[in-house]
């Protein structure tokens, strides 16, 4: 089912591609109170999960556990290298591991096999800073 384009999720997808990186849906909401919009958190987590389900925005889960999304900029399927500190990301493209998820799936017997991955680190900026303290 297609999601209606109101204009709270044109105002969504507009604070998200101005955001650099990841974020959660809870610090866009709060981006979007600070600009007196209106719109209530269950509407951005609407509007999040309707562009990332139809490709718009990337979704990812935190090493803590939270959902965070960004404006997508490539289409089909990527990944994602992303600094833990700033936030900075760079899609990637990973055939040797498309290729060991489809032979690890087949080895155990699974067809049509999906995967997620992506690496969390330190970008140079933020690994040379935090080798100066």
């Amino acid at each position: 089912m297609a999601q209606r384009n109101t204009w709270q999720r044109e105002r969504v997808r507009e604070e998200l591609s101005d955001v650099r990186g990841f974020v959660s849906a809870q610090s866009l909401h709060q981006a979007l109170r600070e600009a007196n919009t209106g719109i209530g958190l269950a509407t951005v987590y609407r509007a999040l999960a309707g562009l990332a389900a139809s490709g718009e925005a990337d979704s990812l889960q935190s090493p803590e556990g939270e959902a965070l999304y960004r404006a997508c900029s490539s289409e089909g399927h990527h990944h994602h290298l992303i600094c833990r500190s700033c936030g900075m990301t760079v899609e990637i493209e990973a055939t040797d591991v498309e290729q060991w998820a489809q032979r690890t799936a087949a080895l155990h017997g699974f067809r049509d096999a999906e995967h997620v991955v992506d690496i969390f680190g330190l970008c140079a900026s933020c690994a040379n800073a935090a080798a100066q303290e």
